[in-house]
């Protein structure tokens, strides 16, 4: 079905004018040099994220502005000024430093809640020239030893209930040396751990932010593959440039701007844009503790009179299942810019967000790999339903061949882009080959099926791999096909992603059980459970099938591709590598 345009009118005709008002001027003029210098470095070479993110802003007129507003599940309210987070940031920076032993380039990990000692916590790390590593709060044990483990954390922050959650897994850490407690939850800590409010009472106020140079580690997200495990994608801390010019352009922000990111500061959005990206802005955001409801979200789009949204397309689309007129119970007129990322937006939601919320969808594209946005729909920008959108200014992405050749317009290929950005990932974490191997011939291979429109909007297409995209969250089918294999019953495993109109993709396993053991419904439900618990409930298996065995190549590789064309009832395409029986 073909899509009408949605026609934006000229920049005189918004209610705020556009940061960005004439785009093909600015792609003629962008210079990141120009951008960079609207920052607060140290000098020519030396910048960090925590500075410029909230200490820069003491010295101007949004010292007691309000930074972060926080609601808690039970509808609590916390409110931070930049001035307070430059203090607690600092207090915490010295918590690392002084009992905690790290240094320049060490790696701090965060498992905790979406509360604000995450915020203060990343902040000070980053001041204490540390690196690092947010991880979501609903991964299990696994997921979490597996990226304290490869990245050798020293130090992990979490909570007393998270901690219980993952108990199992720290005798296998030798790296970690010390586990931070924040404890709202006013429960015993545990000897040889550190109480963060016992900590933070004793530590001073004042701390002299490392002067981190522009090309020093400063963030670590793992981001998921086909096979291995999870793998640590590096930025350094001139990356903020890329996260202050796209939230000033992309998201549009403006300094009286009431902003909300719903992203977990676990993932990419949540840091990048749930943080660095508004608050180097000087933009005061709203944080909510709580999960989705519909009610809830209208709610606070309402009450805290947000200005500018930036949500995942899987949220809308549980909005949209929520009907139709449920919004009007609500008043978010203030509502001036949403935007999405995580997933493709498909066209039916852009237009539900007309015809329901009276609000133009602008959905973008980037990777955990780009650090910030690439591609996106812009305010000022007509709207092609469906469409990423154009790509940033000075972002030169192209569509190629699988000899990394430019094909012509319309013509589908792989997306690609041309490095030099200043949020580009720096590496794999001790994976220097694998992260070469994604570079060629002068380009980033993204891993991206897409096309290129006459107009210049780039249309995604589908993942190259077998990637699965569950709600905005990457999943690995071979990390899901490790840990089922660890259950007692199962003898091998196969894992794809399985389209499903809500959350874009579910992730199915094919199981071939051990002798002894009969394929029930309470295995499936067991099964389930397991890798819950060893993973995350994005990862746990949404449909199982027991077969007999799994279609593998004669090398013993097993064949996904062949799964997921007889689930979904596609051509089984080559099978000369298949096993022979």
């Amino acid at each position: 079905m073909d899509y009408p345009k949605i026609i934006k009118g000229p920049p005189d005709s918004f209610s705020v004018k556009p940061n960005l008002s004439d785009y093909l001027k600015m792609r003629e003029t962008f210079k990141w040099e120009d951008i960079a210098k609207e920052l607060d470095w140290f000098d020519r070479d030396h910048i960090n994220i925590g500075h410029v993110a909230i200490d820069a802003h003491l010295k101007t007129e949004r010292r007691n502005k309000k930074a972060l507003i926080w609601e808690s599940q039970r509808g609590n309210t916390e409110e931070y000024t930049f001035a307070d987070l430059a203090r607690l940031s600092n207090k915490f920076a010295n918590v690392l430093v002084d009992e905690c032993g790290v240094k320049k380039g060490d790696r701090v990990f965060f498992f905790l809640e979406r509360i604000p000692e995450i915020f203060i916590g990343i902040l000070g790390t980053l001041k204490a020239g540390a690196v690092i590593g947010p991880l979501f709060s609903a991964f299990g044990p696994d997921a979490v030893k597996d990226r304290l483990s490869d990245s050798r954390a020293k130090v992990l922050v979490t909570s007393p209930t998270l901690k219980k959650k993952v108990a199992e897994i720290f005798p296998d850490l030798p790296h970690l040396e010390k586990l931070v407690v924040v404890n709202r939850e006013n429960k015993t800590v545990d000897a040889g751990d550190l109480s963060y409010e016992a900590a933070m009472a004793r530590a001073s106020e004042n701390f002299e932010t490392v002067r981190t140079s522009k090309e020093d580690y400063a963030i670590m997200h793992y981001t998921s593959g086909t096979t291995g495990k999870p793998k640590g994608a590096v930025h350094v801390h001139q990356a903020v440039i890329g996260h202050y010019a796209t939230a000033k352009y992309v998201l549009d922000l403006h300094p009286d701007d009431i902003y909300w990111c719903t992203a977990d500061p676990g993932w990419v959005t949540g840091t990048s844009y749930g943080m660095f990206g508004p608050w180097s802005n000087g933009i005061t955001q709203v944080v909510y503790e709580g999960m989705f409801s519909a009610k809830q979200w209208y709610r606070i789009l309402e009450q805290r009179k947000v200005n500018v949204w930036y949500t995942a397309p899987t949220a809308i689309r549980m909005l949209m299942k929520a009907g139709d007129t449920l919004p009007g119970q609500f008043n978010f007129s203030v509502l001036r810019h949403v935007c999405s990322v995580g997933e493709p937006l498909n066209p039916e939601a852009v237009m539900w967000g007309e015809k329901v919320l009276h609000k133009s969808m602008h959905d973008n594209w980037w990777q955990t790999e780009t650090g910030s946005i690439m591609i996106a729909n812009y305010a000022i920008q007509d709207i092609k339903p469906g469409s990423m959108g154009r790509p940033f200014p000075g972002i030169t992405p192209g569509i190629i061949d699988d000899n990394y050749n430019e094909v012509a317009t319309g013509k589908e290929g792989n997306l690609a882009l041309r490095p030099g950005w200043p949020s580009m990932f720096r590496t794999y974490w001790e994976k220097d080959e694998l992260y070469k191997s994604r570079f060629k011939n002068g380009w980033y291979i993204t891993g991206d099926r897409a096309f290129k429109d006459a107009d210049g909007y780039f249309h995604f297409i589908a993942r190259a791999d077998d990637v699965i995209n569950t709600a905005g969250h990457l999943v690995g089918p071979f990390e899901v096909e490790s840990v089922l294999m660890e259950h007692p019953a199962v003898a091998e495993a196969g894992v794809i992603g399985k389209p499903d109109a809500i959350a874009m993709e579910v992730v199915k396993a094919f199981v071939s059980l051990k002798e002894g053991f009969k394929p029930t419904d309470d295995l499936k439900d067991d099964i389930q459970r397991f890798v819950m618990r060893r993973l995350s409930s994005a990862a746990a298996p949404r449909e199982i099938d027991f077969i007999d065995s799994l279609p593998k190549t004669r090398s013993g590789k097993i064949m996904r591709r062949l799964l997921k064309a007889k689930e979904l009832g596609l051509p089984l395409g080559d099978t000369s590598t298949l096993e022979e029986d």
